[in-house]
């Protein structure tokens, strides 16, 4: 019989107290399951507990009952070895690092607000990608490229991330950043995080300064479900060994195509798209997912 792991992932270092693995075993025990298995991934971080079933409504009850919001994470998943997965297809933007490049960039002509906007009911799923991202650059017509290197300069990386990225690679994995934001960025942050490659649309730029257009093609959310799927052909790879990780409602087909697709800190749309959702932990708890403990993980 196959078996279920539950992944616990505690909001801090030091959270996940004795009390709270007690809370999370008599949940457990209360959706009718009396033999568990638990091993520690990192001391008072995160723990794996291996129960021996499999079935989808256990996992529904058991999601319900493990609710711990604000305190920790938790994943409820196969166990087996397709755990540890093969690929990992990231976003960039408000994923593996902190907000969006694109309203950043606005901030220099004090357009942020309203660019911010946009972007926001793009990420919610109410406007079309390309109209909203075409729009967007729109406004930016005019903006010396030199905003761009300043921008780049303040960008801060989602905590974990790097951690990620070089342990998959450690392992064997295959790390590609898949982003609607722009190349410029993208190769940055995969050179920076460890990505073998990445994939990012592409600002037309003319006298030193943006024109207002993209230059086609776009790279939108069907764009990431097919570099997914490419990916895991060229690699002969099964769905199931592909991780996906994002947050906005152009990420959804990439997390739905995935094996395990995850929600980073996501938008409705995405939270409804997935079962797995980082919400209160950061982006080492995809590594935890995979069973990897702490010392396994890179510098």
């Amino acid at each position: 019989m196959s078996e279920t792991v539950i992944t616990i992932v505690a909001a801090h270092e030091g959270g996940l107290s004795e009390a709270l693995q007690e809370q999370a075993l008599a949940a457990v025990k209360s959706a009718g399951v009396d033999r568990v298995n638990m091993t520690i991934l990192a001391p008072g971080k995160a723990v794996d507990v291996s129960i021996g079933h499999n079935n989808p409504e256990l996992s529904a009850l058991l999601a319900e009952k493990l609710q711990m919001p604000g305190k920790a994470d938790v994943f409820i998943q196969p166990g087996g070895a397709a755990r540890k997965k093969r690929l990992l297809i990231a976003d960039m933007d408000a994923t593996m690092i902190e907000g969006e490049t694109l309203d950043e960039l606005a901030g220099h002509l004090g357009l942020k607000d309203e660019i911010a906007a946009i972007t926001a009911q793009a990420m919610r799923g109410e406007l079309e990608f390309e109209a909203a991202l075409n729009k967007r650059v729109g406004l930016l017509k005019g903006l010396p490229v030199t905003a761009l290197q300043e921008t780049l300069q303040k960008t801060r990386f989602s905590k974990g991330g790097a951690a990620l990225v070089k342990t998959m690679r450690r392992f064997g994995a295959k790390c590609v950043l898949v982003s609607g934001g722009f190349d410029f960025f993208t190769g940055h942050v995969a050179d920076t995080l460890g990505f073998h490659m990445h994939v990012g649309n592409r600002l037309e730029i003319a006298e030193g300064k943006l024109t207002g257009r993209v230059i086609p093609p776009i790279v939108d959310k069907d764009t990431k479900k097919k570099t997914l799927l490419a990916e895991a052909k060229a690699l002969n790879l099964p769905l199931e060994a592909v991780m996906a990780v994002g947050d906005g409602a152009n990420d959804i087909p990439m997390l739905e195509t995935a094996g395990t697709g995850v929600g980073y800190f996501g938008k409705p749309a995405v939270q409804a798209a997935t079962l797995y959702q980082i919400r209160c932990t950061d982006l080492s708890s995809l590594l935890y997912m995979q069973g990897y403990g702490k010392q396994e993980f890179a510098a």
